[in-house]
């Protein structure tokens, strides 16, 4: 018996002492509904959210960060009082980077542990495996990292950026101050293959040339092949859209036949901060990435969010762009919550839409149109120390584009289709 059920005895008591009748009735009714009902609503203690990441695995070099910083916002608004009253409480599972899993553990937190909301996925093969399941349960998912659109869901809130805030500036960016001539290297599942469509057609109206465009597996470490084509067409910038730690093979690789910055530089769209934990110093200072935050950003706001983050987790801890739209996610979360006034998640949808918050990054707003975020681009330089030397920024926030103007959304979604048909009704080559 719970002390509020003590209490309402005690209560009760005093009032049998006094004879009073009308109150006797009125307060016996209350001690049936403190008794009979304590699991409601009203006698929770905590709101129940969903954290699915891959903690093994080739994605977990990125994702167990992400997670992380999840954890850190969830601690932060806890410490100031939680939500509506409440505590978040989130229940973390293993996707394992496979995409059956991360469906399979969107279906459980749902439908089993009951979670209001679920924040997660790193791949686009993930986040599209599990788009069903959302949208069959009507639920909702934030999602955290740059991708390559062709997407709009009412059940996704997408923090990273579209295509437009990233694939596009950077190619643009490329063109106007390394060279023309492209190479084009990614992970063989959905997110290179879009990413690479996308920068073909951006390529051909920008009246430059693509040299080659291969693809290796999802945690190979096989490049012998794309290093030698490499070698062989000799392109003024490889762009590069491998994900996880096939990233470290690849580098290495580059390095060992004499590909250097100075001569071919490497714009990547899947290495961070975080990622160059990884990898070998010498291997990658003096390329590039593009991004929408940097741990470089000087702001007061960053510069609270980098010592938080690290007096959480370690001095060595680094912050990139997946970890804060992570931790500014939860922030724009907690505040729609609030607004609506309750934990239901089909209200939740509804006020997640136009919120905007003061991130790390920069202001940071949620698109109602499509469920996006406006977000500013920025293009950093590897240096020494694993940081980024942010060499151009957009200034401010962009408007996000899912779908590129180079095709129709029609032709966009037949694009879509031989890619998943392809692979036998996956989001990635299976091999």
């Amino acid at each position: 018996m719970d002390w509020q059920t003590i209490k309402c005895i005690l209560q009760f008591q005093k009032l049998v002492n006094q004879k009073n009748i009308l109150l006797l009735i009125a307060f016996a009714l209350g001690i049936v509904l403190c008794i009979l009902i304590p699991q409601t609503e009203f006698s929770q203690k905590s709101i129940k959210i969903g954290v699915l990441h891959s903690l093994t695995g080739t994605m977990a070099i990125s994702e167990k960060s992400v997670v992380d910083a999840t954890l850190l916002a969830i601690e932060e608004i806890n410490k100031k009082g939680g939500i509506l009253g409440k505590k978040i409480q989130p229940i973390i599972v293993d996707g394992k980077s496979d995409w059956g899993t991360f469906a399979q553990q969107a279906e459980k937190l749902i439908t089993q542990e009951k979670v209001v909301t679920v924040f997660g996925c790193w791949t686009s093969a993930s986040r599209k495996t599990v788009k069903p399941v959302f949208e069959k349960h009507n639920h909702l998912l934030i999602y955290p990292v740059q991708y390559e659109g062709l997407e709009e869901s009412p059940n996704i809130v997408y923090t990273g950026a579209a295509p437009n805030q990233q694939i596009i500036p950077a190619v643009k960016w490329s063109f106007d101050n390394l060279g023309k001539r492209f190479f084009l290297v990614g992970s063989d599942y959905v997110f290179p293959r879009t990413a690479n469509a996308i920068i073909k057609d951006q390529v051909v109206a920008l009246d430059g040339k693509v040299l080659g465009e291969e693809y290796i597996l999802l945690g190979s470490t096989d490049v012998d092949s794309v290093i030698k084509k490499i070698l062989e067409t000799q392109p003024d910038i490889i762009l590069n859209t491998i994900n996880g730690d096939s990233n470290i093979a690849f580098f290495k690789a580059l390095r060992k036949v004499g590909i250097t910055p100075d001569h071919i530089p490497t714009v990547s769209f899947s290495i961070a901060e975080e990622e160059l934990r990884y990898l070998s110093k010498k291997d990658v200072v003096g390329d590039y990435a593009v991004w929408n935050y940097f741990q470089s950003i000087d702001n007061i706001k960053n510069h609270v969010f980098i010592k938080s983050f690290q007096n959480k987790y370690g001095k060595n801890r680094v912050t990139s762009d997946p970890i804060e739209a992570a931790y500014f996610g939860v922030y724009l979360w907690a505040q729609a919550v609030e607004d609506a006034g309750t934990e239901d998640v089909n209200i939740i949808r509804e006020y997640i839409q136009d919120q905007s918050y003061k991130a790390p990054e920069g202001v940071v707003y949620i698109d109602s149109n499509n469920q996006h975020t406006w977000k500013t681009v920025r293009v950093g330089k590897i240096k020494a120390d694993g940081q980024f030397e942010i060499v151009w920024n957009s200034d401010k926030p962009i408007r996000p584009v899912p779908y590129p103007i180079s095709r129709s959304k029609a032709e966009w979604e037949i694009f879509l289709n031989t890619l998943y048909t392809g692979w036998n009704q996956n989001w990635a080559n299976p091999g």
